[in-house]
């Protein structure tokens, strides 16, 4: 897997994961489509999807606001709307 060097965007100030210090090639956990990330692309990624399996575990509501798993998915139809269609739509 390449990885991305670090870019200049940035995480929102909700945001409460782990910035990554590189990026990855990350596959669609369903239909196989894949995308290059960088390190702040990748740790929004991360920070969504992790909500979203809590979210579907039912434990959600107590350790992820709902609120901010929806601003990660707004966040990335803005910086990065290809890999949102590839990753998350």
């Amino acid at each position: 897997m390449k990885a991305k060097l670090k870019t200049k965007q940035q995480l929102p100030k909700w945001f409460k994961g782990e910035l990554y210090e590189e990026g990855a090639v990350v596959q669609n956990r369903f239909g196989g489509g894949e995308i290059e990330l960088n390190n702040v692309e990748l740790s929004m990624y991360d920070f969504v999807i992790g909500a979203s399996i809590l979210m579907e575990m039912g434990g959600g509501y107590k350790h992820t606001n709902v609120n901010e798993l929806r601003k990660g998915l707004d966040w990335f139809r803005t910086h990065n709307p290809e890999a949102y269609m590839v990753l998350l739509d």
